[in-house]
């Protein structure tokens, strides 16, 4: 059964309405990293699955969440990291690696795997846009749509 999964990184402490709106609808979360505190997790968890890692700013209370982590959903096959430097140098069979770190959004196949930054959508940074991303996952196939929060 196809599974719809909420995408954010950066939040560093603020979930905006139309972040959280979008979440509701979504069978699992994943959060890159820089959650930046642990009441984001606790808004979270109540609307869906979650799996996130720590990131650079996620201080003392992220002890326990993991740096890396590799899961499969749907038959679709996944490494999270908040930063891609971090990212495992054998990935095996991984077809989507997820990450963080530069607030910037990028989806880019490189030798038939995704490499996916959902961007920001906490505090602006600079000027970007402020993004998430949804994916559906069904049978081993997936299907992403970068989504541009207004503000």
């Amino acid at each position: 059964m196809a599974k719809k999964i909420g995408i954010i990184s950066d939040t560093h402490g603020l979930l905006r309405p139309e972040v959280m709106e979008i979440l509701k609808t979504c069978d699992c979360i994943f959060h890159g990293g820089d959650i930046n505190r642990p009441e984001i997790l606790d808004q979270l968890r109540p609307l869906a699955s979650i799996y996130a890692v720590r990131g650079n700013n996620d201080k003392e209370w992220a002890e326990g969440l993991a740096k890396t982590l590799r899961f499969t959903i749907e038959g679709v096959e996944f490494f999270m990291t908040h930063n891609k430097k971090d990212a495992a140098w054998d990935l095996g069979t991984v077809q989507v690696v997820v990450f963080g770190h530069t607030h910037k959004y990028l989806e880019q196949n490189i030798d038939g795997r995704l490499w996916l930054n959902p961007g920001s959508c906490g505090k602006r940074r600079f000027d970007q846009e402020i993004t998430m991303a949804v994916m559906t996952v069904e049978n081993g196939k997936y299907r992403t749509e970068k989504i541009v929060i207004p503000g």
